[in-house]
């Protein structure tokens, strides 16, 4: 997130010359989209999603849900963390230079490093590989903002020191807590990680950083997109894996059905309506952009509950066919519900406006139908986005009647 000076809109070059002064871009340049470059960092990203993905499944199924919905909070937020904190440094002054590539590969190589140590984070609570790969992404943004720094001014020169000393700082805090008995960590962890979500907050206080509307609201939905697609290849996989093993088919269709209904219909909910328009202000665009934390986190849990579903069916789970099921519903509910808060209900009202959060309640009651729930739950869904496009459809019939 950062300054708005009137700098006129400069375009994006492939080919990066070998060192440029790093000025912010403006916030009206036209045309801005995401580069190869960003594309890139999202991919990567998404492997330490499917890592905390997989183990939150496994430990799901294995009835041992304290330990893997903590390993999950955790691991996740700081995916997501890393992972936002680039997007909006880069929406306000991506120069595409050569020290600007490689910062951004040394943040692919941590989140990496991360992802090595998710398993051991939920199978011992060993944080120690995952804690290194995540300073490593939060260090090198920091050279990101004192580069940022040394080509701004006044409050502007500002906000980039205050966000390089608050990483910084933060950091130092993470590699301290390592230091700690296992006990003690277990009250430290939300100390920081309130610490880094109130760095942005206290950095662009006075002056915000010059972050494009358009821009940012692309490249969330392109790791929507991402995040999905990793939940459908999760699902995949698990079927496939049941097949292979000569389980009956007829108990994975279900499943596998309802699974594809939901995840189509996360997609077509998501991106109904634009939202660039709805974000204007710091404070708008900080509960946007917060508020996707339960976005990304739920549409990757509906993965991990496929999986659990599956062996559910199959009868490998350690646990009942309702809480099977819950483990597709609850996050499903959760991701409905999250994008009706923090964009849908923006753009819709009248009966429009109560679909989501209706929808949401109604995924959650599928849960008692145990077995056959993900199928209901996607039947919901679907049939949530088929009453919307109705709805829409009369409510532009409407507006050109009156336009006429």
């Amino acid at each position: 997130m950062t300054s708005d000076p009137a700098a006129a809109p400069r375009p994006h070059h492939v080919d990066p010359r070998p060192v440029r002064r790093m000025v912010p871009r403006s916030r009206n340049e036209p045309h801005r989209v995401a580069t190869p470059l960003e594309l890139f960092f999202d991919l990567c990203f998404v492997v330490a999603v499917g890592q905390a993905g997989r183990e939150l499944a496994h430990d799901l199924a294995a009835g041992h849900y304290g330990d893997g919905l903590r390993g999950y909070v955790f691991a996740f937020f700081a995916i997501w963390w890393a992972w936002m904190n680039f997007t909006w440094f880069a929406s306000a002054y991506d120069c595409d230079d050569v020290p600007y590539r490689v910062t951004t590969l040394v943040q692919i190589a941590g989140v990496l490093i991360l992802a090595a140590g998710v398993p051991r984070m939920f199978a011992e609570q060993d944080l120690v590989l995952s804690v290194v790969g995540y300073v490593v992404m939060r260090l090198a943004m920091v050279t990101q903002w004192l580069r940022a720094a040394a080509g701004e001014e006044g409050q502007a020169r500002g906000v980039a020191l205050r966000y390089a000393a608050g990483i910084t700082l933060c950091q130092l805090a993470w590699v301290v807590m390592l230091l700690l008995p296992h006990d003690a960590r277990a009250y430290v962890i939300p100390i920081g990680i309130v610490a880094e979500l109130s760095v942005p907050v206290i950095a662009e206080l006075r002056l915000r950083t010059s972050w494009h509307p358009h821009h940012i609201a692309e490249r969330y939905g392109l790791f929507t997109l991402i995040v999905l697609g990793e939940t459908v290849a999760a699902a995949t996989v698990a079927v496939q894996s049941a097949v292979d093993e000569h389980e009956g088919l007829a108990r994975l269709l279900p499943v596998a059905g309802g699974g594809l209904l939901i995840c189509f219909s996360a997609w077509w909910i998501y991106f109904a309506r634009p939202v660039h328009d709805h974000l204007r202000t710091n404070r708008q665009a900080f509960s946007w952009g917060y508020g996707h934390y339960l976005v990304f986190g739920s549409a990757a849990a509906i993965g991990s509950g496929l999986e659990v579903a599956v062996e559910s069916a199959v009868h490998k789970a350690h646990v009942s066919e309702t809480v099977a099921t819950a483990t597709v519903t609850v996050p499903t509910a959760i991701y409905l519900f999250t994008v009706w808060l923090l964009h849908s209900r923006h753009t819709k009202s009248g009966a429009e406006q109560a679909m989501l959060p209706a929808a949401s309640a109604a995924v959650l009651a599928c849960t008692a139908a145990g077995g056959s729930g993900v199928l209901v739950a996607g039947l919901v869904t679907a049939a949530t986005v088929a009453v919307g496009v109705v709805l829409h459809a009369r409510s532009d019939a409407r507006a050109a009647a009156d336009a006429a």
